[in-house]
Order: structure tokens, then sequence, then C-alpha cells
């Protein structure tokens, strides 16, 4: 049985488990920013855990396209406080930072997971880390979010990505991460065109032979809305599709800002592939 050790939690990974999304900006890509809303974001998790989500993924700094980076402090604000209602929930508390003190201070209010789009390259992310008992998800990009799409460019992009989250993981690894504390993310979207993000999304097969879980996160995304010719608030089936291929091709964690049409759409998928329950 694969098994993610995530702080106090161990997640059975022999089953896809979602991971809602939970955004503490006011600038989200998706238009679902909270601010500092503490109160509508516990409502928004809530609301996510009723849905079916096994996982909460906090974020306090938009990663679109184009964005700029915020303050360490004013990050802090946004999601230390949320941290520190949940840290008690059934369910365990992802944190989305680049940041080395906002993971430190993140798993000290009971953050479970950290979730960096940086692969941990940050000065001190490693340090903030490794001693924690938390899972670590590993992620690729190319270039920052502010510019990270002008014009990505690989010779091969799947090998170049493997490649990296395999330089990372044996980073992390030879400063005393346990193997079962991390999981891989491709990172569809960041410093990837469409047919570089197909690409990845064909051969997961090939990131599964890591011998890592995946996580991956394609939920209303701008590959969906060339694909598509959706706006954003419209990519709700395409997001749905989208997971539930990567669960078919391996993904253990979907990302998602729509839990319960997701969940019901991996409750078919397991109810095809395991039985009826």
């Amino acid at each position: 049985m694969a098994v993610l050790k995530c702080g106090r939690f161990d997640i059975d990974l022999e089953r896809p488990r979602i991971m809602a999304i939970i955004n503490t900006t006011p600038d989200s890509f998706s238009g679902d920013g909270l601010g500092h809303d503490i109160d509508a974001a516990l409502r928004r998790c809530e609301s996510a855990v009723a849905a079916g989500a096994h996982i909460l993924d906090i974020g306090g700094e938009s990663t679109r396209p184009g964005s700029d980076s915020v303050s360490e402090q004013e990050e802090l604000d946004r999601v230390v406080p949320l941290v520190e209602r949940l840290a008690d929930w059934p369910v365990p508390v992802s944190i989305d930072t680049v940041k080395p003190a906002v993971m430190r201070a993140s798993l000290a209010a009971g953050a479970s997971l950290i979730n960096d789009i940086n692969g941990f390259r940050a000065p001190g992310a490693i340090e903030a880390v490794s001693d924690s008992d938390a899972a670590l998800c590993v992620m690729h990009m190319q270039g920052e979010p502010r510019s990270m799409q002008a014009a990505p460019h690989y010779d091969d992009v799947v090998g170049e990505v493997i490649d990296f989250l395999d330089r990372q993981v044996r980073v992390l690894e030879g400063q005393g991460v346990a193997r079962e504390r991390i999981v891989l993310d491709p990172g569809f979207g960041f410093g990837k065109t469409l047919e570089h993000n197909l690409a990845l999304m064909r051969a997961l097969d090939r990131f599964l032979g890591t011998g890592y879980p995946l996580l991956i996160g394609v939920s209303r995304k701008s590959m969906l809305g060339a694909i598509t010719g959706r706006a954003v608030a419209d990519r709700t089936v395409a997001s749905v599709a989208a997971a539930l291929i990567a669960i078919e091709r391996g993904a253990r964690i979907v990302r998602v800002h729509d839990v319960a049409q997701t969940r019901d759409a991996v409750a078919v998928w397991e109810a095809v592939r395991f039985g009826a329950s």
C-alpha cells in the first residue's frame, strides 16, 4: 500500500486523493481569492471538506502567469492565522509557498504539507522543511511566475522535467528527508506551452517510473482554455476531465477548484476500477 507521510497523517494513496485549492489572495487567476477574510476562508474549507476534499491547499501568493511576488509579511498574515484555525481538523493542511519563512511559520502553526512551485530551490527552503515530518511536494517551474510564459523552451520537456525533479529529490534525501514524505508535480502551466503540457500528460507513466507519487494540478488552467475556448469560470467540465485523465495515467493526488464535481467523477472511475462499495 502506497502511503504519503504527511505530518500526523498517513495518506493512503491506493486510491486517488483530492486536494482543494483555497486561495487567500485577492488576485487569484480563477477569481476565487478570499483575501484577508478568514471567516470566508474557513467557510470555503468547510465546504471543500464536506464536498469530499482529502487535503486543503492554502495559498497566500498568486502564482498566475505575470503575477508579482508579495512581501513575506503579507503572505504570513494571509496564511498563518488560517492554518492555526485548521490545525486540529481531520484533514491535512498544505501550504503553497516558495518562501522559507512562510514554510517555517506554517509548519509551526500545524501545516502537514509544503507545496513549493519552486522545488525547494530558494536559499533556506530545504533547511526550513528537512527536520519536520511534513510531506513535501516538489514541482518543476521554468523561470518565475512573472515571466514564465513569455517564451518557454525545451529540447525535451519530459526528460528535462524528470531530470530536474530527480535532482531536487536527491538533494532533499541528502538532507535527511525520507522518500515517503515526497510527492512530485510536473508543473503544468508553469513555464510550458500547450504542447509542452500535453506532452507531459501523455508521459505521466515515465514520471511514475521515478517511484514517487504524482500530484497533478490542471484545474481551470489556460491549457484547458486553449483547448476548449472557454473562459476560466466555464472550465469545470474540462478540469474534471483532465483530472480523470491524470488519475487514469497514475496520478494519486489531483489539485482542484471544483471538489464536488471531481469527487463524483472519481467515484464513478473507482466503481469501474475497484467495484461498487
